[in-house]
């Protein structure tokens, strides 16, 4: 997770708020006192964390509140309410149009990422459906087009470019003419950087915009500059139209929160955060998603939306199949194939309350390695195999399955037993009456005590333990009824 020192902090003094037997101006300002100091290590604007204390101090007014008020969760809920805020720039970005050619330029500092946040963008519409074309307009960095091209080339998205042209105008027209030709709905446009806000670089982009009369114009800002991002992002806002921003480089940095906060007090409104080098390492920004995985409350909406667009919800034979207390290779292939395209698993992780610790720093991928791993022994499998849950898998079947995916015997095992954990799980889901005949109350009733007992106990007590099972379950069934 992003941030996540800041958030360990926030967390820490809110829950240590929480355990307190009484909840008195004292006990408040020492929270907020904790939580100030962790804004500020985080390089957030003094004016900005004095503006936090102030509000929250407002908002809770200890002195007037009616006996019986719940302090914590009041002052829990103020917390909250004032970090969104924060992030929160009051504006939406220029919406991008399906079915229609919509042009959005990138500009920023060379060195931020722009290339590479240019692919990136490009590659997570293009998994969402949209026909999507890069053009290099970068003139004036040597290797700019080599880099966009190997970066294209990788994510499979068209791209084009000119080794000689040197007038930025007339490679960005003509490419851009080029795809709106050829029906692209998302033709993205990389410009030239610099070392530092000249002159030249604003009387180029003023005359790319002119140019190519782009639908949207994203800035790039470097994430480990912490606040200090403010006046360069006011900068480029005051010479060009700017419809939002993504900021870069927010894996790990302890600057990241002056980054974002400072970007938000321009009225510039953050679309994306970069969180890694890899092509899916590029995340949607919404304030309050954000902070709920911040503070480790989860991001059920975020998970419920990632599984809709995974598709893992639109296969009713699986469904049908588990109601039944039947699971299939097959039907374990499809849902690792659905996994992976929601993303790493340390972000799918970090929208459950409590999980986003679980997966230790530095392992994100390994999850990603070892799904792919069970993948292509699947694909080593014949059609009995994957689809008769009674085939017997003895050493005869396994040396042949292991030589057909290139793996050692052992990663057969390890997906068989895996398999077999999964198949036990969906058995005693299907004697579940409430998932046969629908019943959502009776469900959430049952459910969480069933599966408290299946559950590692490790990962119940991350999640709340059963109370908290039984929060989730409720969050799960408002928003897939929603």
């Amino acid at each position: 997770m992003v941030l996540s020192e800041l958030g360990k902090k926030i967390s820490g003094a809110l829950r240590k708020l929480a355990n307190k037997t009484v909840v008195d101006e004292e006990a408040l300002n020492e929270m907020l006192g904790e939580v100030c100091r962790a804004l500020l290590e985080a390089d957030v604007n003094v004016k900005l964390v004095q503006s936090l204390r102030q509000s929250v101090k407002k908002k809770v007014n200890l002195e007037e509140l009616a006996a019986g008020v719940n302090r914590r969760k009041l002052i829990q809920k103020a917390v909250f309410d004032e970090l969104c805020n924060m992030l929160n720039p009051g504006s939406s970005p220029p919406p991008l149009k399906k079915g229609k050619p919509n042009v959005v330029m990138f500009v920023g500092l060379q060195g931020n990422g722009k290339t590479t946040t240019c692919v990136k963008y490009a590659y997570y519409h293009q998994r969402k459906g949209w026909k999507t074309a890069l053009v290099c307009a970068d003139t004036f960095r040597a290797g700019a087009f080599d880099q966009l091209k190997q970066s294209a080339t990788k994510a499979r998205v068209p791209f084009y470019g000119s080794h000689t042209e040197i007038d930025p105008v007339k490679v960005a027209t003509e490419g851009v003419n080029m795809f709106k030709k050829e029906k692209y709905e998302l033709i993205i446009v990389d410009t030239s950087g610099r070392h530092k806000q000249d002159t030249a670089l604003f009387d180029e982009m003023e005359q790319l915009a002119e140019a190519i009369q782009p639908n949207s114009i994203i800035f790039v800002m470097d994430g480990t500059m912490g606040q200090s991002v403010y006046d360069q992002a006011l900068a480029f806002r005051q010479r060009v139209n700017v419809g939002s921003v993504i900021v870069t480089k927010l894996d790990g940095h302890a600057k990241g929160g002056g980054a974002l906060s400072a970007v938000s007090a321009t009225k510039s409104p953050i679309t994306f955060i970069g969180t890694g080098e890899m092509l899916d390492d590029l995340e949607p920004f919404a304030p309050q998603s954000f902070v709920q995985r911040l503070l480790g409350l989860g991001d059920i909406s975020g998970f419920v939306n990632a599984v809709k667009e995974a598709g893992v919800d639109q296969n009713p034979d699986i469904l049908k199949r588990i109601q039944e207390g039947v699971l299939t290779l097959r039907d374990l292939y499809d849902q690792f194939q659905s996994v992976l395209k929601m993303g790493p698993m340390g972000k799918v992780l970090s929208m459950f309350p409590g999980m986003q610790d679980l997966i230790p720093k530095g392992k994100e991928r390994e999850g990603t390695l070892r799904v792919k791993k069970f993948l292509s022994i699947m694909n080593s499998m014949t059609d009995e195999e994957l689809d008769n849950p009674k085939v017997q898998f003895n050493q005869s079947r396994m040396i042949r399955i292991s030589r057909g995916a290139g793996r050692d015997v052992k990663d057969v095992e390890d997906l068989l037993s895996e398999y077999k954990r999964l198949s036990k799980l969906v058995s005693r889901v299907g004697k579940n009456k409430a998932l046969k005949t629908g019943d959502f109350s009776q469900l959430q009733r049952n459910m969480p005590q069933q599966l408290s007992r299946m559950m590692d106990p490790k990962m119940l007590q991350q999640m709340g333990g059963a109370s908290g099972l039984q929060n989730l379950m409720k969050q799960f069934s408002s928003q897939f009824r929603g």
